[in-house]
């Protein structure tokens, strides 16, 4: 995400080290996920795809599942210049793990 083009706040939240990674949700539905492909070869992404999004459990549970096949820069370094023109608003409990992000200062200061 360009912050440059950055219009709206966001609002990252991290898990605290040591819990786990994986989103209540998600984690809920994996082992449907891992019995509806039992047996049959992951081949290629839309195998995986496809057998993911047609997971269904009894209590009407489903699973929506896209393949993103957009291309992502690797490796941008982030100047300290850069970072620092990024607003970030740290809450006062966990400020590590739970702040905000605005658009960048100039911006915010120019009144748009």
């Amino acid at each position: 995400m360009c912050w440059r083009k950055c219009t709206t706040p966001h609002f990252p939240l991290h898990y605290p080290p040591g819990t786990s990674k994986w989103n209540k949700i998600e984690h809920r539905l994996f082992c449907h996920i891992t019995r509806n492909w039992q047996g049959i070869p992951l081949e290629t992404h839309e195998v995986v795809v496809n057998l993911i999004g047609g997971t269904r459990t009894t209590q009407g549970l489903e699973v929506h599942a896209w393949l993103d096949e957009r291309e992502y820069p690797k490796g941008r370094k982030i100047s300290d210049a850069e970072l620092g023109a990024v607003c970030i608003h740290r809450q006062t409990f966990q400020g590590e793990w739970n702040y905000e992000i605005h658009p960048w200062k100039k911006r915010r200061q120019s009144g748009s």
